[in-house]
């Protein structure tokens, strides 16, 4: 059932940096903001395309109709037990349809979403639920072993502002069951397309994640523009073999890109061979996205699983950068096409276009999807570079933020004062306009595509009585790209690297922040000015580590 529904006036949100009026007048005079939200998009969808399939989990298969109403009745429910537009929700799902319908009910209520990963633990959680002052938190009963309702009563003991735990599944626990929420639907005012739709987390390289705020209009533009550059129509499977709140496959083109272009998503509940595999040939899947350890692990096993492929015809990988001796084994081995994807959830996305000649698919990270995605590679004193040599990368569009979510302090290092966003990248640029990734002068480690910032860690290890000092930096790694190290300088008597790891997890830590190596030194190398070598420590590190 359809509700009749009328724009809201925009509601600014406290802490969040717009655009600059000028920009925006170009943005919406060029047509890259269209005035859309997620919302409507969904509506009109389900008007377009009623009967076909839109997603499928498992053994479900949604219509684009069922989940337009499943949206509507969940977004009554949630305006019945107060969330209002604005409020913050807190979002904690791993890959099953009802990810879809949570999202598409908040954002018909004008709520946003807070986009947390299912690895995510009490230290981040209470964390986004605090921070955010969240209303509410939503994540499944148990996943993969383990109970996210623990994680509600920490986030409530965190959160004077967190009014519901809401659990999709059968088992609710004393919290409340999304299924109790299902009502008639209503009418709802929509949101502004200027309005702030949700939060993504950042991978940024200080502490824990800063939070970006996307707006309908500046996402929606990317998503539509992702789907065009990646062919996407009707036809088109999806398979969500990452999970589907990381930007990657939320929106590049993603879970989204495919919605709206009409075609369907298969959510699949890892992303290993024996379970993807099996469903790119059960559901026909012509395109999926992966990290380049789990590109190299599907090559490795394809052949000895002995799946029919041949639907497929687009495999993309990003995340972080795919070497060029893998990215030759794809289309060998998997029978695809190859496009590279780079990017950031602050908003730049580069892809190499799927008719690109193979130097380019297998050397390059792509160009960027939108003729007004300004890009600089200037030196340490922010000067362009000549043509053709590394620097750092700085980029301003019509989807890349003006500015972190109530991070001030932080926005003024992290922005230009003519409003670049310092990505954080090395680069340089081809005399095609193509990006080739070089590195990264942030203090992060990329751990096959999974983001640490070594700050945090760092900041959980000195709570360690025997721990004195502590850097974390990146290692090289065959499989993973980097892998993290600690390199702890004791107080008194070291304690053991298992007994640091036992600590860190007991400290609530996503398993994948738990430094893979620990090693113990008497002090850190330092810099002129006192401070920390990291570079001296990776140099050292990677040098024990060679063979």
């Amino acid at each position: 059932m359809s509700t009749d529904t009328k724009s809201a006036k925009q509601q600014e949100l406290p802490g969040y940096v717009p655009w600059p009026e000028e920009f925006v007048r170009r943005y919406r005079e060029v047509g890259y903001w269209a005035g859309q939200t997620f919302g409507s998009m969904l509506r009109e969808l389900a008007e377009r395309y009623a009967d076909r399939v839109a997603v499928v989990d498992g053994e479900r298969r949604w219509t684009y109709s069922e989940l337009d109403e499943r949206a509507d009745r969940l977004a009554a429910g949630l305006h019945r037990i107060g969330i209002r537009a604005q409020d913050r929700v807190v979002l904690q799902l791993p890959n099953v349809a009802e990810f879809f319908e949570v999202c598409f009910a908040l954002w018909r209520v004008g709520a946003l979403p807070v986009f947390a990963l299912p690895a995510h633990r009490s230290s981040e959680i209470t964390y986004f639920c605090s921070f955010t002052e969240a209303v509410a938190y939503i994540v499944p009963g148990h996943h993969a072993g383990f109970d996210y309702r623990a994680l509600g009563y920490e986030a409530q003991g965190a959160a004077p502002s967190l009014r519901h735990v809401l659990v999709v599944g059968d088992d609710p626990g004393s919290f409340t069951s999304i299924d109790d929420l299902r009502d008639a639907p209503r009418p709802l005012a929509d949101p502004a397309p200027s309005d702030v739709a949700f939060l993504q987390l950042s991978g940024g390289s200080t502490g824990v994640p800063k939070l970006i705020p996307r707006t309908h209009d500046d996402y929606l533009y990317s998503v539509r523009a992702s789907a065009k550059i990646c062919g996407l129509d009707p036809s088109s499977v999806y398979l969500a073999a990452l999970p589907v709140a990381h930007n990657f496959p939320l929106s590049s083109p993603g879970v989204l890109g495919t919605l709206y272009a009409g075609g369907t998503v298969v959510l699949a509940p890892d992303p290993s061979p024996a379970t993807a595999l099996a469903l790119i040939e059960r559901e026909r899947v012509t395109i999926t996205a992966l990290v380049p350890p789990l590109a190299l692990l599907w090559l490795d096993s394809a052949a000895r699983l002995e799946h029919d492929l041949s639907s497929l015809e687009v495999l993309q990988v990003g995340g972080s950068k795919l070497s060029e001796e893998v990215a030759r084994r794809v289309r060998p081995t998997l029978g695809c096409g190859l496009q590279q994807v780079f990017g950031m959830a602050e908003g730049l996305v580069n892809y190499t276009r799927l008719h690109d000649p193979d130097d380019i698919i297998l050397a390059t990270q792509g160009r960027p999807i939108s003729p007004d995605d300004e890009v600089r590679v200037v030196d340490d004193e922010d000067q362009d570079v000549p043509a053709g040599e590394v620097g750092h990368l700085l980029t301003r569009g019509p989807y890349t933020i003006r500015g972190y979510y109530r991070a001030e302090e932080h926005n003024r290092s992290a922005f230009t004062r003519d409003g670049f966003y310092r990505t954080g990248d090395l680069v340089r640029v081809t005399p095609e306009g193509y990006l080739v990734v070089t590195g990264r002068d942030k203090d992060q480690i990329n751990r096959g595509g999974e983001k640490i910032a070594a700050e945090e860690i760092e900041n959980h290890l000195l709570a360690h009585p025997a721990v004195h000092d502590a850097a974390v930096v990146a290692v090289p790694d065959a499989y993973l790209g980097e892998r993290s190290c600690a390199v702890v300088v004791p107080r008194g008597e070291a304690p053991s690297a298992p007994a640091l790891k036992k600590f860190l997890r007991e400290r609530g830590l996503a398993a994948y922040k738990v430094p893979d190596l620990v090693k113990f030194v008497d002090a850190f190398a330092q810099t002129g000015v006192g401070k920390v070598s990291r570079k001296q420590l990776r140099e050292s590190l990677a040098a024990s580590l060679r063979p």
